[in-house]
This record gives C-alpha cells, sequence and structure tokens, in this order.
C-alpha cells in the first residue's frame, strides 16, 4: 500500500544550509521582505505574491488543502524567509504530485538555494512518500523556468493550451513536465553532483 494513500501531512526539510518549513501565518514578513527583493510580483510569469496580500497568499495556500502543501524557504544562517515553494495538485490514488509555486528572493536565485529544494522534495516525494511520478509545470513564456525544470533531469509531457489565468488577465499555455520513479535514482545523483561543485 502506497504511503500516498494518506494524507501528505506537514514536514519540515533541511539541506545545505537551507530548511523548508509549512508556511504560516508568522512568516508573512518575511515573505515581504523576499518579495520585495526584486520586485517579484511585477514578473508576469511568477506566482510570487504583491507585499500587500501577503497575508491573502498564505490563506489560498491553507485553502487548497489536502491537495497543496506549502513551504516558507529559509535560510538557515540568517534565519530570513527568502522564498516559497509547494507539492501541489496531490493524487493520492495516482500516486502523483507536482512541485510548484516556487519563487525566491531576487539575492537567492542562480544559487545553491533551488537545487537544495528540488532535491530536498523530490527526495521526500520519491523515498518517503513513495509517489509514482512527480510533476513540474511553468508558463510557456518562463523560458528560465523550463530551463531550470529541465537542468533537474525532468522530461516535457507536452504544453497544454490555453489552460491558465497570468495575473494579469491574459490566457497562458502550460508547458508540462515530470519525474517518473525509474529515472528518480538518476537524478538524484545528478542533483547531488551539482550540489557537490557549487
Amino acid at each position: 500500500m502506497s504511503a500516498l494513500l494518506d494524507p501528505v501531512v506537514p514536514v519540515t526539510l533541511e539541506l545545505n544550509g537551507v530548511r523548508l518549513e509549512p508556511l504560516s501565518p508568522h512568516h508573512a514578513d518575511g515573505l515581504r521582505a523576499a518579495t520585495l527583493d526584486g520586485e517579484l510580483w511585477k514578473i508576469r510569469v511568477t506566482s510570487a505574491p504583491e507585499p500587500d496580500d501577503v497575508a491573502g497568499y498564505i490563506g489560498r495556500a491553507f485553502e487548497m488543502a489536502p491537495t497543496r502543501m506549502a513551504f516558507a524557504v529559509i535560510d538557515i544562517a540568517s534565519g530570513a524567509v527568502i522564498g516559497s515553494t509547494s507539492y501541489h495538485d496531490i493524487v493520492p490514488t495516482l500516486e502523483r504530485l507536482e512541485i510548484g509555486f516556487t519563487w525566491y528572493a531576487k539575492r537567492m536565485q542562480r544559487s545553491h538555494v533551488n537545487t537544495s529544494c528540488k532535491l530536498m522534495l523530490l527526495s521526500h516525494a520519491f523515498d518517503t512518500l513513495g509517489c509514482a511520478v512527480v510533476g513540474f509545470r511553468t508558463d510557456n513564456f518562463n523560458i528560465a523556468s523550463q530551463a531550470a525544470i529541465e537542468r533537474l533531469g525532468a522530461k516535457c509531457d507536452g504544453v497544454l493550451r490555453h489552460h491558465g489565468m497570468r495575473r494579469d488577465g491574459t490566457v497562458r499555455d502550460t508547458v508540462m513536465y515530470s519525474i517518473v520513479r525509474g529515472e528518480w535514482p538518476e537524478v538524484k545523483a545528478h542533483l547531488q553532483y551539482k550540489l557537490q561543485r557549487t
């Protein structure tokens, strides 16, 4: 029986000076500071909240349970909140979930943070929860996100046309990716190698 037939319960994960802890209202001030670093909410293809909507962002994450479990991303050395990421579209009967709603303060982009977070989330998904597949999705115009997902070792499953709304009211196509259980050992080794080099 798969562990994913039970609810995905909140968990705290740590690796390489980064901690993922369940998102809660006490992270609001830190999230606000993180989204201000780079004015991330002005990027039309990001999920980062506007500074005045951080409480709403946290509340909407709670409302999506049990199909979403959101995390605050913490820099352990400083204790600062540096972003957020989530498990979402959790489907226990399919042993499937996705990783998304991911954003980081500008100063933490192109660092070890994203690779560390993905290694923690993928390890927990495959090795603890027993996932058969982990998916990712991104805006068709978010070329940087597509490249980052592909660098993880995920395979492109295709494009869902006219699939979702952007924050500016336009309709986006969604590029879908996934990693299946049989690919995980190689992907895990690849991510560990990347972190060793950085």
